[in-house]
């Protein structure tokens, strides 16, 4: 099955919300922020190595990255949507 993601905005205009169509974890949620805690969560753990990444939380079927304020969405959201569709 090939994931496929829907970018949205939240509130926090540091954030975007990726909805995925298929489920993000098996159950609860997960915040993650920073490498060292994400070292068993392959898709947070792909999403650490992208430059300006502050946090990771997945739930259900969506993950939300939060990214550093000196970082450009026009450059993270196209990386992010790459590890996110190749972690799953």
């Amino acid at each position: 099955m090939t994931v496929e993601a829907t970018v949205s905005t939240t509130p926090n205009e540091h954030a975007l919300k990726f909805t995925l169509n298929c489920p993000a974890i098996a159950e609860g949620y997960k915040t993650y922020n920073n490498l060292e805690d994400a070292k068993d969560c392959p898709v947070a753990k792909a999403l650490f190595a992208l430059p300006g990444v502050a946090s990771v939380f997945l739930m259900a079927d969506f993950v939300t990255v939060t990214k550093k304020p000196e970082a450009s969405w026009d450059d993270m959201q196209p990386a992010c949507l790459d590890a996110i569709k190749a972690s799953y």
